[in-house]
């Protein structure tokens, strides 16, 4: 692959992340400086010359201890201008996790339409396209941007997981609502494939008013099977354990779990050690900042997205397509 075009950026709260991809591109990251003021305001600029080059920008946009969401955003986006001020020929933004994408529609009168501001706020810069991972909803995502939105999914790095060690056991892929069925049909589908037999598919119905979570019933035939439970993101653990718990009573053998991104909320720990759910699998699109340590390694495993980003970028360099990263 010829690198002489190629410039990749991670900036300070993702850089370990950014060092991950750059290796698995067997690149070094580029350099750059990040200054704090008195005030709380900031500024970023790259240490290198850009003029020409093809620019990509890992920043995931999840908020931790000293640093919302919001900061995040706000220097991925300045970050970003400056660099399309220093001349930079097309400037990618490589965002893991990215916020607002759950407010994608009015669920209420007046309602803000988050995920469309942040798509506005990314073309205002200059930025030529933004790679994210598994979105809550991929049309409205797409539909948020005019610029191009490509999306990456952890399906297989997920069935290659489950695939590994659950070759010889009765399988049920689990849908926790009605709204997550076609993720969990296609993640059948690419599971079915891989272990070469078939596998049975379930969902559970889910109801949410004013913040309270509702529903029992389960459509499908879960007992006796292990049960795998699919969402796209973790952040009380309620609903997870809601399924698990609902399994197990149906008769369940096991439940594991797996959602692409952990932001893992103050609750989650309690849902986490749930004694109907076993294991819990989710990238590292969002450190596990915090999960007791306890909890990595028995109850929750992070699988590593890093290489996909990475192979994302080497086909985007080169002009190519994203679509075979998203078949199995």
């Amino acid at each position: 692959m010829n690198h002489d075009h190629l410039c990749l950026f991670a900036l300070d709260a993702s850089r370990a992340y950014g060092e991950r991809v750059a290796s698995a591109l067997e690149i070094e990251l580029a350099s750059h400086e990040e200054r704090e003021f008195e005030d709380g305001e900031h500024k970023a600029r790259p240490l290198e010359n850009v003029r020409g080059r093809d620019v990509y920008v890992i920043h995931s946009l999840h908020g931790e201890p000293g640093m919302s969401a919001n900061d995040k955003l706000v220097r991925l986006l300045f970050f970003i201008g400056t660099l399309k001020d220093a001349s930079a020929a097309r400037v990618t933004a490589i965002c893991p996790y990215l916020a607002y994408s759950r407010k994608d529609r009015r669920t209420q009168p007046r309602d803000p339409v988050s995920s469309r501001y942040v798509a506005l706020l990314f073309e205002a810069v200059g930025t030529d396209r933004v790679v994210t991972l598994d979105v809550h909803n991929l049309a409205a995502y797409q539909n948020a941007f005019r610029i191009p939105a490509e999306h990456l999914e952890g399906r297989g790095l997920f069935v290659a997981w489950f695939a590994a060690r659950l070759r010889d056991e009765a399988i049920v892929v689990m849908s926790p609502d009605i709204g997550g069925i076609k993720r969990a049909e296609v993640f059948r589908d690419s599971l079915a494939r891989a272990l070469g037999r078939p596998v049975a598919v379930a969902f559970m119905e889910k109801r949410r008013s004013g913040g309270v979570v509702s529903g029992e019933a389960v459509v499908g035939d879960v007992a006796g099977s292990t049960i795998l439970i699919i969402d796209d993101l973790i952040s009380s653990g309620t609903t997870l354990a809601r399924a698990a718990a609902a399994c197990k009573a149906l008769g369940a053998k096991r439940v594991l779990a797996a959602a692409s991104h952990g932001l893992f909320a103050e609750a989650a720990a309690e849902a986490l050690v749930h004694p109907a759910l076993e294991k819990v699998l989710v990238t590292d699109s969002i450190p596990p900042l915090r999960l007791l340590p306890a909890l990595l390694g028995s109850r929750v495993e992070v699988l590593d997205s890093a290489p996909l980003f990475a192979e994302a970028i080497r086909r985007l360099h080169s002009d190519g397509s994203l679509a075979e990263l998203l078949q199995d």
